[in-house]
């Protein structure tokens, strides 16, 4: 059967002159032009759904060239006989005449042969010209038109057979075609759909009849087909693919029940089977074939696959085309291999072969002509597989030739199904040239399989499959090992041994371990059989190898368990062997075959600074590791790093537990920042803070909960250890300097080696004091600080320069520690500190001048700028030296004690300054204090814990942790404070747990306490200097009653007055110079509620050194009571002789009121009045 394209067949008719006619040959021509139909939508009363057909190509024929014969015995499509028949009349619409006369004798001779066909529909077309179509009075007329007429006569079941088609013989737009396109899209639509339901029920009857005797398959495959290739004509492509899956399931079914009498044997090989186009039907006469019920399942196979697969090309999925030829011939492979020895050799590998690669170029053929853009990666993945197969018989070829080695990856074509059984008897040979040549010469098969491969892997990486193509790129690799084996040629096992590498780092991102593990094995194996050294690059190979072993637990390895742990020992021991010949270390990172899970809590050693770490490492490896470490670092603030280590042996298969120890005492809370197992020079490391940012997935939240493992050190009191302090002497504008204290603890220091630095400050270590007694002046450099032989529990303080930190609230000070102990002198600990001193004082200092003539009275607020109290014994204000001339009393008590500063309560410190003259050196305000909490406090506890280890000495080894303890409970609970601030009497609250070591020498010392002598203990001394004002003109203004001292004062009476100012230069620039004067202004404050001021309130004067201005007033109380008399504001003008940025400058003045402690009493005016009052009238 031929697979050309089928037309629907649709015949005409018409009076012999008029199809002779030039106008029916531009009718024609113009019909034509409108064809194929489109977008026809079939809704068939027998399907569910409607069926769109996008195209559909109409021929049209004479009536009389179709010939009506009797119905076929075989079976043919429904479509080669015309499914629509017109008849065309051109009588004028208006000519009834005609009409009968002639024009209806000729419609019924055509009607009566064209009505009995089955399956056709008929239609009558009348063309009118479109100048005589209709005259304007033809509305009127009462005898209808020819149209009418014909519709009258000839259209039957309520059906419309009849349509008018108004032509123009110059041309005819499509709109005058659109009611005939219509009526002829409806015929060829009823015509099929009738035929179709009658050739279905005659499928069905068949089918029924299929156990009856007589039955044959063939012919009712025939019969059935026709609907298929029905279906096909009119581009319904979907339901004939239908129709042959159903026929595919028929004869699936006469295979099962093995009834194979309708055909010939399974294969009747020929000389070009084995190449010949697999999809091509005209190769053989396979309808005839089935006719004759003696076709081979191998052809009618192959017959119904090019059906159903060029019915698929139609459709535009090729896509599919190459996945069903690839199932087939997987399939029908493995059914020709029965009967393989009644074929040539080699048969079946060159019939797949050769039709694998001949549906690759068929379906590019159909690509040419289809739209195949959007499915195109797809499309590329089917010829892909298709190729790939085609180089699987390659394999099956090579290794039954011996080009191939038997193992694989050549050996995974292999199956159990297909294992030549048999060798074939005959006698004939494949047809396939290139085969031929390649099963004959060595070299030739090799460039086909490359060839082959290689076009495979092109059409994997334009599908983006490139899993698929890295497998065949490991294929190649394999070859190029298998090749250089026997050519013993280094450039092939090069190429090998290059492409085997690279290859998993195309696997790796994908997560194809499986295939991964495959390369790598073979890259282990292509080194070895090349002899080359196991350097850097075999030790990373082999450790990407034990990666993916240890993700998969060796389940890619091809091989019994224990050859597994063989195979995996003797590349341990490889590895061994290799490391420790190399020159410089190698690192490898997280490296999965090991897991390293650590404690969340360290454990101190209580016999020497350092503390244990418990840490399991769990071996995925089936055989024990040789190392030499293990080691865990620990980081905490900045870049403080603590590394715990364990000199291992070996690291057996499993769970593994060590106790690493890390020398450096240390203690807080720290993250888990990496881990590292030793193989001599490898290192295996881990880090554990990396940054996790999707933690959707579980594995993903598994993953961050890893890398955020906080471990908790315990503090060791015994440890060795350095603290900042502030230096017992502050003094304000000298060079800083800090207190080191080194606390040697349990140790006894054979040497130390200190190194601070900070930020913006530089530490002066050569001129370092030592601060505690009976030590020696330590050797130093400008960086470091070495202290020597040093007994425990000692602690040395050094007083150490540095440079102005003034303008810094703290600093945050590295303490670089290097030290050895006199019981473990080959461990040298470097300890790295980070400590914060704060810079600033305590306490602020506010200061008050009050000028009284020759005196100065200075009051000094002490305030604490925390929330800590601040105990201040004494406050001193000195001169700047002996000769200065001042003197400078305090003007309180002697016997004031020791005064405790809280931020509710300031300190005030009055003193009077006497000087011949004015100041100019700055004095200095001397405060020695210390803080309550950390100071006083630390000292009582420390005194009453060294009194209590006295009674019992058993104690001693518990000082440290004991004053600690003590320390802490008075940290944690406040209520001590005030008691202590009024009794000086210490009493802590509470008392460690019952469980705890020190609960009865803290029991012990809360009840030996007693009270600590006040001054016991250090201090410390600040100094701050002062400088005193310069006050150009200091004022005494004073208002003097002038009445003698008992005689009374009344309201209303005028009381007579003196205002005078003295004035004194002895502050100012102008001590003692006597020509100096100074303008003042004075004014008398306004009392407008108790005193009336008449006289000069307000005026200038000229003010001398020790000169007095006086001036009358008169004061008159407007009532009675005891007032203040009013303040005199006295101010000095502008200097015209001075000039300041521009403006007169203005000397500074300060005024005090003489008379501003004293009042004046006034009493009420005294006098008789008279009232009288009316008693009323009787």
């Amino acid at each position: 059967m031929s697979s050309t394209k089928k037309s629907i067949i649709v015949s005409y008719s018409a009076t012999p002159s008029f199809i002779t006619s030039s106008s029916w040959t531009q009718i024609l021509q113009t019909l034509q032009s409108q064809l194929p139909l489109r977008n026809i939508h079939w809704k068939s009363s027998s399907r569910t759904s409607i069926r769109t057909i996008h195209q559909l190509d109409v021929s049209l024929v004479n009536l009389d060239n179709v010939r009506d014969e009797l119905a076929s015995q075989v079976p043919t499509t429904l479509l080669e006989r015309p499914l629509l028949n017109i008849y065309v009349i051109t009588c004028e619409n208006n000519d009834l005449e005609a009409y009968r006369a002639t024009v209806k004798r000729q419609i019924k001779e055509w009607h009566t042969t064209v009505s009995p066909r089955k399956n056709q529909e008929w239609l009558i077309l009348h063309v009118v010209r479109a100048d005589t179509r209709v005259q304007s009075g033809a509305f009127f007329t009462l005898k209808g038109s020819v149209l009418d007429k014909v519709r009258a006569d000839f259209n039957t079941e309520k059906r419309e057979r009849c349509v008018q088609l108004v032509w123009s013989p110059g041309g005819t737009k499509p709109a005058a075609w659109a009611e005939f396109l219509n009526k002829l899209r409806d015929g060829i639509l009823s015509a099929f759909e009738s035929a179709v339901i009658q050739r279905e029920d005659e499928v069905r009857r068949s089918e029924g009849q299929r156990q009856m005797p007589g039955w044959n398959f063939c012919t009712f495959f025939i019969l059935k087909e026709s609907l298929a290739t029905s279906f096909e004509g009119m581009t319904v492509y979907d339901d004939a693919l239908v129709v042959y899956e159903e026929l595919e399931v028929s004869f699936e079914q006469v295979l099962k029940e093995k009834n194979l009498s309708w055909f010939g044997p399974l294969i009747t090989p020929t000389s070009n089977d084995d190449s010949a186009p697999l999809l091509t039907i005209s190769k053989k006469p396979y309808r005839g074939l089935i006719l004759a019920n003696n076709i081979s399942v191998f052809d009618f196979r192959i017959y119904l696959l090019s059906r159903q697969c060029e019915l698929l090309a139609k459709a535009g999925r090729l896509t599919e085309v190459c996945q069903k030829v690839g199932v087939f011939l997987s399939n029908f492979g493995r059914r020709l291999r029965e009967a393989e020895s009644e074929m040539a050799p080699y048969f079946v590998e060159s019939w797949i072969y050769s039709s694998a690669l001949s549906v690759v170029d068929q379906c590019d053929t159909w690509a040419s002509n289809a739209d195949v853009d959007a499915k195109r990666p797809a499309f590329n993945a089917g010829k892909a597989e298709l190729l790939e197969f085609a180089r699987n018989q390659l394999d099956m070829l090579g290794i039954e030739k011996e080009f191939l080695p038997k193992k694989p990856p050549f050996t995974n074509a292999l199956l159990s199904s297909t294992h030549r059984n048999q060798k074939s008897s005959s006698t004939e040979s494949i047809s396939n040239t290139q085969l031929s040549a390649a099963v004959t010469n060595q070299e030739s098969f090799y460039d086909l399989y490359i060839h082959t491969t290689n076009r495979a892997i092109d059409l994997y990486a334009k599908s983006g499959r490139r899993k698929f193509a890295l497998k065949l790129h490991g294929s190649l690799a394999a070859l190029d090992l298998h090749r250089g084996q026997l050519e013993t040629t280094p450039t092939r096992l090069e190429s090998a041994l290059t492409t085997y590498n690279s290859l998993p780092a195309h696997y790796a991102p994908h997560k194809w371990i499986s295939l991964e593990s495959v390369m790598l094995a073979r890259a282990l194996e292509t080194h070895d059989i090349a002899n080359k050294s196991k350097d850097r690059e075999w030790i990373h190979i082999l450790l990407a190898f034990f990666k993916t072993y240890a993700e998969t637990l060796g389940a890619d390895l091809l091989m019994p368990e224990e050859s597994k742990v063989d195979y995996v020992s003797q590349l341990v021991g490889a590895l061994s062997k290799a490391v420790s010949e190399l020159t410089t270390d190698l690192s490898h990172p997280d490296h999965p075959a090991f897991k390293i899970r650590v404690s969340s809590s360290a454990i101190p050693d209580e016999t020497r600074d350092g503390s244990y770490l418990e840490v399991s490492v769990h071996n995925s490896l089936p055989c024990s590791i040789p190392i030499t470490e293990v080691s865990v670092v620990l980081a905490g603030r900045d870049s403080e790093r603590f590394r715990f280590t364990f000199p291992g042996e070996s690291l057996a298969p499993g769970k593994t537990d060590f106790k690493l120890f890390c020398p450096i005492p240390c203690h807080g809370s720290f993250l888990l920042d990496s881990s590292e197992v030793r193989m001599d020079r490898l290192l295996l490391q881990w880090s554990h803070r990396k940054t996790i940012h999707n933690t959707k997935s579980s594995s993903a939240r598994s993953i961050a909960k890893d890398n955020h493992v906080l471990v908790r050190v315990p503090q060791d009191l015994l440890a060795f250890d350095i603290r900042l302090r502030q230096p017992p002497l502050v003094a304000l504008g000298a060079p800083p300097s800090l207190l080191v204290a080194v606390s040697t603890g349990r140790n006894e220091v054979s040497s130390a080696s200190l190194k601070l630095s900070a930020p913006s400050i530089t530490f002066d270590c050569e001129d370092v004091t030592v601060f505690t007694k009976g030590l020696t002046q330590p050797d130093s450099t400008p960086d470091h600080i070495l202290l020597r032989d040093l007994p425990k529990d000692k602690e040395v303080e050094l007083l150490i320069p540095h440079s102005d930190a003034s303008t810094m609230h703290s600093i945050k000070v590295t303490i670089e520690v290097n030290y050895t102990t006199v019981a473990e002198p080959s461990i040298n600990r470097n300890l790295r500190l980070t400590r914060v001193i704060t810079t600033t004082l305590p306490v602020s200092v506010n200061v008050e001048d009050f000028f009284r003539g020759n005196r100065l009275f200075s009051k000094f607020i002490v305030s604490t700028i925390s929330h800590q109290h601040v105990r201040i014994s004494d406050a001193r204000l000195e001169p700047p030296d002996e000769s200065s001339g001042l003197k400078i009393l305090a003007c309180s008590s002697s016997k004031r004690g020791i005064i405790t500063v809280t931020p509710a309560q300031p300190a005030q410190f009055l003193f009077q300054i006497n000087s011949d003259g004015p100041v100019r050196e700055a004095l200095s305000l001397d405060i020695t204090y210390r803080m309550l909490q950390h100071a006083e406090v630390e000292f009582v506890v420390e005194e009453a814990v060294e009194c209590a280890i006295k009674e019992t000495p058993s104690w001693k080894i518990h000082r440290i942790p004991l004053i600690s303890k003590l320390i802490k409970m008075l940290e944690t609970d406040a209520s001590w404070v005030e008691m202590y601030g009024i009794s000086g009497e210490l009493h802590i609250a509470g008392s460690p747990g019952s469980d705890d070591i020190l609960q009865d020498p803290v029991d012990a010392m809360l009840q030996a306490h007693k009270r600590p002598s006040a001054l016991a203990g250090p201090w410390h001394e600040i100094k701050i200097p002062v400088d005193v004002p310069v006050m150009n003109i200091v004022a005494a203004a004073r208002i003097q009653i002038s009445a003698a001292k008992d005689t009374a004062l009344y309201a209303g009476q005028p009381i007579s007055a003196t205002l005078s100012v003295h004035s004194s230069f002895h502050w100012g620039t102008s001590a003692n110079d006597k020509e100096r004067k100074y303008v003042m202004q004075y004014d008398v404050e306004e009392m407008v509620k108790e005193w009336l001021v008449s006289g000069k309130k307000r005026g200038t004067f000229i003010a001398t050194d020790e000169g007095t201005f006086s001036v009358p007033l008169t004061l008159v109380a407007l009532h009675h009571g005891e007032f203040v008399l009013p303040k005199v504001m006295v101010n000095a003008l502008p200097l015209a002789d001075v000039d300041t940025m521009g403006s007169m400058a203005i000397p500074n003045t300060e005024t005090y009121q003489v008379h501003g402690a004293e009042k004046v009493l006034i009493s009420p005016r005294g006098g008789r009045s008279t009232f009288v009052l009316g008693m009323g009238s009787t």
